[in-house]
């Protein structure tokens, strides 16, 4: 059975990435991408469809953690009666391969350890045929199924019943190491790397990046943190940003709210570059935009909402029967279905992006204001439509407030971009459209009764996306319609003091009822309380927020309050901006001479 979500900590090379458990086993990797098929998955199953331990032999262990200053080289220190050892597991940067290290130091005393490696090629589809690895001075297994192939390079592992383990043990100043490495079957077995020379490059690397943050708050390491996830789930050769690095983590645990999070959805990455671009980190966005420009070339009747890795289009949802899924929540999915969906709110988030870019002094190129007009064109023509909205309702399609107010932001950029940074275009035709747009959302979008905006035009429900208005500058955060909209989502949506998207049980996303909170709505909620001077409302919830996060700073999808666990896909890249911005509003709260009391 797999570990609770929380209990799984990152690992990455900026190309994929391994949840490591707190048990030692690796129970997540797919190389050499995010989203290439999965070679150990016991993370929706269970150790037999592939995982890597290695942890001492002793069950009474206890492990504790920690990430090697700002990096993502993982540190568990194990310690039993006999010793305490130390087990670095990292995936070397900047090498052009797809290797991962477990490296086992002692420390004290001797450590009896174990090893068992169950590969499982394919989404657990296939079982390599495995030889050992001749011609070498040091031990190692060659795995091949199909494209794939792996070396495993280290302690003696020996077959049993289609897994290989070994034991050894480990003194005080031994260091004892083990990598392997992915490679496409029909090429030459690579090289074994110099793992001091990897270490030491990986380390300086991650925190060279993070040493550019610019945010000085009280809460700076949970800022850092949350920034190095956001580039843990960069692709750095395409510049494309995966919504998480999971498939089918569920919603609700048995529930079939199980999705694939490992592809670019424009409006997630182009939230995770303005969070970027604020904390100094303007490479990324260039190369963010490059990517764009790439995936969403043609016909802007064309864009989708999201995309592969490098600007694929064809990501067909299917069901996989080779795995049961987390906890035997099932259905596990591969693809997402949502690419095929209408939502007009994400040029309205690309178009906010690429503004916020423009900004912060990155240059517009020969193409990229182009694309961006052409975005608008599409845009007058279709912004009436109805939608799927933000929540990739699978329901019917509705005339979502939030979408309409994606709308308004798109027309202002485009506007803005003409007045602000001269650029060319029909700025009278757009400052009337965004007029326009304006005029339907105070109309349809807000219902007077209530006092409060509406979910979609014509119902009575809240939806906490409406807490991004004040975000793109819709409204002020003080807004009388705003706050009445606030008291709404407080007196509707929140559960066990955290936000949900919306009533699921409502039925307007055409699926069973029943899911979690949702952490980045609770994140919103605490930067509208720290930007209408409800700074102390602001930081209890920003505080009981944190309380979720796990010991090495992660942070999924949801929470399950009553069972005290993280839900759906992790990391994901949603919560983590999402708590950047909620601590930077904080910072901004705490100087502003405005405040009231707590509520």
């Amino acid at each position: 059975m797999a570990l609770p979500i929380e209990d799984y900590a990152l690992i990455s090379d900026c190309h994929s990435a391994a949840l490591v458990g707190l048990n030692g086993s690796i129970d997540w990797l797919c190389l050499p991408r995010y989203d290439s098929a999965s070679m150990f998955g016991a993370l929706l199953g269970d150790e037999n469809h592939g995982r890597w331990l290695l942890a001492p032999a002793d069950p009474n262990a206890i492990a504790t953690r920690r990430y090697d200053g700002d990096t993502f080289v993982l540190s568990t220190l194990w310690t039993t009666s006999t010793g305490q050892v130390e087990v670095l597991d990292f995936m070397p940067h900047g090498d052009g391969r797809a290797d991962l290290v477990r490296r086992v130091r002692g420390i004290t005393g001797t450590m009896a350890m174990t090893q068992d490696l169950r590969i499982r090629f394919g989404y657990a589809t296939t079982i390599p045929w495995v030889r050992q690895l001749k011609g070498e001075s040091v031990c190692g297994l060659v795995a091949i199924a199909g494209p794939d192939a792996i070396v495993v390079r280290g302690p003696a592992l020996r077959a049993s019943d289609h897994r290989h383990e070994s034991h050894f043990d480990v003194i005080a100043g031994e260091t004892v190491d083990a990598q392997m490495t992915w490679y496409r079957s029909h090429r030459e077995i690579p090289p074994a790397i110099d793992i001091d020379a990897a270490y030491r490059s990986t380390r300086a690397w991650w925190q060279s990046w993070a040493s550019r943050c610019s945010h000085d708050g009280p809460l700076r390491a949970q800022v850092v943190r949350s920034l190095l996830v956001l580039r843990a789930l960069t692709h750095e050769r395409t510049g494309g940003i995966v919504a998480a690095a999971t498939t089918s983590l569920p919603e609700q645990t048995g529930g079939t709210r199980n999705w694939d999070y490992r592809y670019v959805w424009l409006r997630d990455a182009s939230l995770t570059l303005e969070v970027l671009l604020s904390h100094g980190y303007e490479v990324e966005a260039g190369d963010w935009r490059a990517w764009l420009l790439r995936a969403i070339a043609g016909d802007p009747s064309d864009v989708q909402i999201m995309y592969g890795l490098s600007g694929e289009r064809y990501l067909p949802e299917r069901e996989l029967s080779s795995l049961p899924g987390y906890n035997g929540s099932s259905p596990v999915r591969v693809g997402n279905d949502a690419v095929n969906q209408f939502q007009s709110d994400v040029i309205g988030e690309v178009m906010v992006a690429l503004h916020a870019a423009r900004a912060a002094g990155v240059r517009e190129t020969e193409f990229s204001w182009p694309l961006q007009r052409a975005l608008m064109s599409f845009l007058e023509k279709n912004w009436r439509r109805a939608d799927q909205g933000i929540w990739e309702v699978r329901g019917q399609a509705r005339e979502f407030t939030h979408s309409r107010v994606m709308v308004w932001a798109a027309f202002d950029r485009a506007v803005r971009g003409i007045q602000e940074c001269g650029l060319d275009g029909p700025l009278e035709r757009w400052k009337t459209l965004r007029d326009e747009v304006r005029a339907d959302i105070e109309t349809r979008g807000f219902n007077e009764n209530l006092g409060s905006y509406v979910q979609y035009y014509g119902s009575t429900e809240v939806d906490a996306s409406l807490l991004v208005l004040p975000q793109v500058g819709f409204c002020a955060p003080t807004d009388p319609r705003m706050l009445g909209t606030v008291a709404a989502i407080e007196a509707d949506l929140c559960r066990d003091g955290l936000l949900l998207r919306y009533r699921t049980t409502a039925g307007v996303d055409g699926l069973p009822p029943g899911e979690h909170p949702f952490l980045a709505c609770s994140f919103w909620l605490v930067e509208q309380y720290a930007t209408s001077g409800r700074i102390d409302d602001a930081n209890i919830l920003m505080n009981r927020l944190l309380g979720f996060v796990s010991d090495v700073g992660l942070l999924s999808e949801e929470y399950d309050v009553a069972g005290g666990h993280q839900a759906g896909n992790t990391p994901q890249a949603l919560s983590h901006l999402a708590l950047v911005r909620a601590a930077d509003a904080i910072v901004a709260g705490l100087a502003s001479p405005t405040r009231v009391l707590a509520g």
